[in-house]
């Protein structure tokens, strides 16, 4: 797997996977609005392998506009007025995410969920590479005006996830501030084979976080922990999920936060449902799982300003999640 990335999340992360519900996935749609472009002015750079946008399908906007702009200080604009209602939301000026409305259907066969679209340089040839490699298209290629080309997919383990390639480059790759996305997390039944799907399809560098003793958190004996990089910048996480129950794979996203447990607090006011409470990872922030009040899954992270290293050995080049300053 190569030589070891710092470690991000270990324990947290499995008392994570132990938790998470046992829920549809997103099923994404064809006929999206006109999305804004990633990043302005145009940077026509391209950070392949991170996630740079995600998108919310909601049965509920109005309920989730309030939800996210009262715990994230999100604001919103509106998109298009098409069939669907699409609204950007922004975290001090910039666009961090879209919000879909969309009926859910009855046969409960999809439910409200965060989708995270990873950056490529090539969207045809990447979903090319997925394709081959036992993944199946939800959402062909398409183009967007302002924003690029992007699709959907599901991976080999049936979880959604979506590739993009912006026309005009994407955000810089720097460490996130509150209020944006600051890291993924894919929990899943093969680690090992998912991360050799995403690798094959993105070119990841893979590390094994080295974390195999048995974790007394779930009881699910060896765990698996794997860190996705690109560009010597750390990008997400691979997690085994426990052998027990029907725990459906899936990619959970998290939104950096000051202090997770007064943003879980918050969020569960605010009509949330804490499905992990803040949990210490081993840089010394913290982690938590919540639902926000459509059900949707989302993580919030608090990361340490300061980050000197980790007693877990060498990294790559990057400090924290989604890049950072060296």
């Amino acid at each position: 797997m190569g030589r070891k990335a710092k470690v991000l999340l270990t324990a947290a992360l499995v008392a994570a996977a132990a938790l998470l519900a046992s829920e549809p996935l997103l099923a994404a749609k064809r006929g999206a609005p006109v999305l804004p472009p990633l990043t302005s002015p145009a940077t026509n750079v391209r950070q392949a392998g991170r996630v740079v946008w995600h998108d919310l399908l909601t049965p509920d906007l109005a309920v989730d506009e309030r939800f996210y702009g009262a715990l994230f200080g999100w604001t919103y604009r509106d998109m298009h007025s098409g069939r669907h209602t699409y609204v950007v939301a922004f975290a001090d000026g910039v666009p961090v995410a879209g919000l879909l409305e969309r009926p859910l259907p009855r046969d409960g066969g999809r439910r409200p969920q965060w989708l995270g679209f990873i950056s490529t340089d090539d969207v045809d040839a990447a979903m090319h590479a997925a394709l081959e490699h036992g993944a199946r298209d939800v959402s062909k290629p398409h183009d967007y005006p302002q924003r690029g080309r992007q699709a959907v997919l599901q991976d080999p383990q049936g979880v959604a996830f979506g590739m993009i390639s912006s026309t005009t480059g994407d955000p810089p790759d720097w460490l996130a501030e509150p209020g944006q996305w600051i890291w993924s997390a894919l929990f899943t039944h093969d680690a090992e084979n998912e991360a050799a799907f995403y690798q094959d399809v993105f070119g990841y560098d893979v590390y094994d976080l080295d974390d195999s003793s048995d974790d007394a958190t779930t009881g699910s004996g060896a765990v698996v922990h794997l860190e996705l990089a690109s560009h010597d910048y750390a990008r997400a996480s691979i997690n085994s999920l426990p052998d027990a129950q029907a725990r459906r794979s899936r990619w959970v996203q998290f939104v950096r936060v000051e202090s997770a447990w007064s943003a879980a607090a918050k969020a569960q006011a605010l009509g949330a449902r804490v499905v992990l409470a803040p949990r210490v990872d081993r840089q010394g922030g913290h982690i938590a799982l919540l639902a926000d009040p459509s059900g949707a899954l989302f993580g919030v992270m608090d990361w340490p300003d300061s980050d000197e290293g980790s007693a877990a050995g060498p990294a790559p080049p990057s400090v924290g999640p989604h890049g950072g300053p060296p």
